[in-house]
């Protein structure tokens, strides 16, 4: 097999949550350039119809559907309709997130839990809604999206422990659910993104720019292409020997 093949997605099928827009769809867009089918689900329908048709000129077949990452039964559907659809599924793509900005004196216990379910607690029922399929077909790849910011803590200006706690259960999951899964021939993999100028991050971005450009050694943010090449690789057969594996796309922030 050579390197252009080992990265070739052509005949797999891949769902990505939270893949109708930002980093999620950037994913989508990547796999799809490799020739990868698509089940794109997050909360609000429509925005899923308009990624899928977008992603369909680029030569592949899409589904869209809705789905709650906080509701088992919302994932449950997907994975069945994906199936019915596609009649296998070979990449998981754990894109779903929150977060939310407050202090730790002054975090509810209710805005922590939303943050843990929907970035925590969702990564585990989707691995586990298509783990099940996955490990019947004798192979699977699973990529969790964590960040960086569950590598360690940050500064004061940045206050958000429930987004630093649930990417950090993300990772240590990952790295668990890849030795109990290796048996399987399923790869479980994180991406920890950087700073990437998204819906989620827009006000950060936009109020702190000079500040967190400033640990960046690249000097700019993660851009609409940065994501792609990593998505590829851990969904191809490029890393058939990489599991449990968090792999940093930050402009170098973590190096310092």
């Amino acid at each position: 097999m050579n390197a252009k093949q080992l990265f070739d997605l052509t005949g797999r099928v891949a769902i990505i949550s939270g893949g109708s827009m930002g980093l999620g769809l950037q994913m989508a867009e990547g796999l799809a350039d490799m020739g990868a089918s698509l089940a794109i689900c997050a909360r609000k329908k429509q925005r899923c119809q308009e990624a899928a048709e977008a992603l369909r000129s680029r030569g592949v077949r899409t589904l869209a559907l809705e789905c709650d990452v906080k509701d088992k039964a919302s994932i449950e559907r997907v994975v069945e309709e994906a199936l019915a659809e596609f009649g296998h599924i070979d990449i998981l793509i754990n894109n779903a997130g929150v977060s939310w900005g407050a202090s730790v004196e002054e975090m509810t216990l209710e805005q922590w839990d939303k943050v843990l379910s929907t970035n925590l607690t969702g990564t585990f029922l989707f691995c586990q809604a298509v783990g099940k399929a996955m490990a019947a077909q004798g192979s699977g790849k699973i990529i969790n999206i964590a960040s960086v910011a569950g590598l360690g803590g940050s500064s004061a200006e940045l206050q958000a422990i429930g987004y630093h706690a649930s990417k950090g259960g993300v990772i240590a999951f990952t790295k668990d659910l890849a030795c109990k899964w290796a048996p399987h021939n399923i790869q479980v993999n994180t991406i920890a993104p950087g700073w990437f100028p998204t819906h989620m991050s827009e006000w950060i971005v936009e109020h702190r720019k000079e500040s967190l450009l400033a640990k960046i050694p690249l000097g700019r943010f993660g851009g609409d292409h940065d994501l792609k090449g990593a998505a590829v690789f851990l969904a191809s057969d490029a890393s058939a020997y990489v599991t449990g594996h968090v792999l940093v796309v930050d402009g170098g922030q973590t190096a310092w």
